[in-house]
């Protein structure tokens, strides 16, 4: 992407004048390459460079355009500047090549945790997991390029995770990271040797320690290591943590299957029935907070299905406008926006220019009337949860109000009909589904420090005398809990 950012006049930066902000440093942190235009000359130039860094690191280049600056005469000498296409695969040498197969060769249980830098690698990624009966876990962002068609998947592991990835990657002999730059260095293993693929070198060694680094495209990388590799023919490992994969995802899978008919209702079917109604190709951008778990956990990846949103800025109400664009970009497909109640209101504005621009986008609010991931994050760090409760307006009602259809769910017997309404709209459509605003979600091996929390939470609203509030709480987490308990 390129941004063009304008700035005001040259001749008044530093004076304190109207509107004065320094765009280079706004937006220095969330580009590759973001500079100030202050003289003509430097234009043709300072435009390449943003522009290769953009296609080159896979991200942003901005130029920082003063008025005045912009309305000048270019230079009559400017040539013409050739821009690369894209970036090109990178494949390592062949020592490095062979070291990874000797270390591969020589390990017997072997674990994948791939990023989105398996985006092109999907087929690699599950022929090498064949050939070493190693199960795969993915990031979030690497889900909809890893998930789809492996037998070999086993999940999530990190805030949000589910299944067995934790337990695939601390129990193995080998792990191998392949195009992934996961953060949560907590998540990851100290035990097993660590072997890493990455196409942008800063990332090998960054989050663990590393036995060995590979400096490469995963697809070429994988293509080219394959035939160096034994087929190993052991499938204990793997077929121990694939038959505790499916109990996870049972389990998983109990707030779907077991209590569906409970009001309000809970997010799980919601997300999961959203699933199963939306296109094969569709769209999905997901708020930041609860609705990453949904999505992460319930949203079924497809060949053909992407998965956007902020991963790594984390920035709140990020679904709606990321809705806009995949829709602006792609006009034929289905985009669906799973937007939180805070998030939707954060941005509400944006409602407006999905019709202004008559953009087709689904919005689906879980609307739990809190600040659902806050509110959970305070209580697992021991603290009481405060002002996290959202007094919410009738969001359908709102989206008529505009010219969207708007559609209000309630009652879990209308989900199915009101989702296939609302998706099968020709214009854009507000999906308003009241949601328990106690629902829970504990990530993976992460059960201790939940209740640990929780349990701190409680106390201390008990030592300030709140008792009402402590009831209503674990009233809720009951009510939410009841139905599964006997499922588990």
């Amino acid at each position: 992407m390129l941004a063009i950012a304008s700035h005001i006049p040259s001749s008044e930066i530093g004076t304190g004048y109207f509107q004065e902000t320094h765009p280079e440093i706004l937006f220095k942190e969330c580009s590759h390459y973001c500079e100030l235009i202050s003289n003509p000359k430097q234009f043709d130039r300072v435009l390449h460079i943003a522009m290769q860094s953009a296609i080159g690191k896979g991200g942003v280049g901005v130029i920082v355009l003063p008025g005045d600056v912009g309305g000048a005469e270019l230079p009559p000498d400017g040539s013409a500047r050739s821009l690369v296409g894209r970036r090109p695969s990178v494949r390592p040498g062949e020592k490095e090549l062979a070291q990874l197969a000797e270390l591969i060769n020589s390990s017997k249980k072997i674990a994948l945790f791939c990023g989105i830098g398996c985006a092109d690698a999907h087929d690699e990624v599950v022929a090498l997991a064949e050939k070493l009966k190693a199960p795969v876990g993915h990031s979030y962002r690497g889900k909809p390029f890893v998930e789809y068609e492996n037998p070999y998947d086993v999940g999530m592991t990190g805030l949000i995770g589910f299944g067995m990835a934790y337990e695939a990657m601390h129990e193995c002999d080998l792990l191998l990271l392949l195009g992934t730059d996961f953060p949560y260095d907590k998540f990851l293993p100290t035990k097993p040797k660590i072997a890493q693929i990455d196409i942008r070198v800063d990332r090998l060694g960054r989050r663990s320690k590393l036995d060995l680094g590979i400096w490469g495209d995963v697809r070429e990388t994988l293509q080219a290591l394959l035939p160096m590799l034994d087929t190993k023919p052991d499938r204990v490992f793997l077929d121990a943590i694939l038959r505790k994969h499916k109990e996870a995802l049972r389990k998983v899978n109990v707030y779907v299957d077991h209590v569906g008919k409970r009001t309000p209702m809970h997010p799980e079917p919601v997300a999961a029935a959203l699933s199963e109604i939306a296109a094969p190709d569709a769209i999905f951008t997901a708020d930041t907070g609860m609705c990453n778990v949904w999505s992460a956990r319930y949203i079924k990846s497809t060949k053909d299905r992407r998965l956007i949103g902020s991963f790594n800025h984390g920035s709140m109400a990020n679904a709606l406008p990321q809705a806009i664009g995949a829709q602006c970009a792609y006009p034929g497909r289905q985009v669906i926006s799973m937007s939180g109640d805070g998030g939707l209101a954060m941005l509400m504005g944006d409602l407006l220019t999905v019709t202004q621009y008559d953009l087709p986008v689904k919005v689906l609010v879980f609307d739990n009337s809190a600040l659902g991931m806050i509110k959970l994050e305070m209580e697992t760090s021991g603290f009481p949860e405060y002002q996290t409760d959202l007094k919410n307006s009738n969001f359908a009602k709102l989206a008529e109000a505009i010219g969207m259809m708007g559609v209000r769910i309630e009652n879990p017997a209308d989900l199915t009909s009101g989702l296939k309404k609302a998706l099968q709209h020709s214009g854009p459509a507000l999906i308003d589904v009241v949601t328990d605003s106690n629902a829970l979600s504990i990530p993976s091996h992460a059960d201790r420090e939940q209740a640990v929390g929780f349990a701190l939470a409680m106390g201390k609203m008990v030592l300030s005398g709140n008792i009402e509030e402590v009831v209503a709480t674990i009233e809720g987490n009951i009510r939410h809990a009841g139905e599964a308990l006997d499922s588990l």
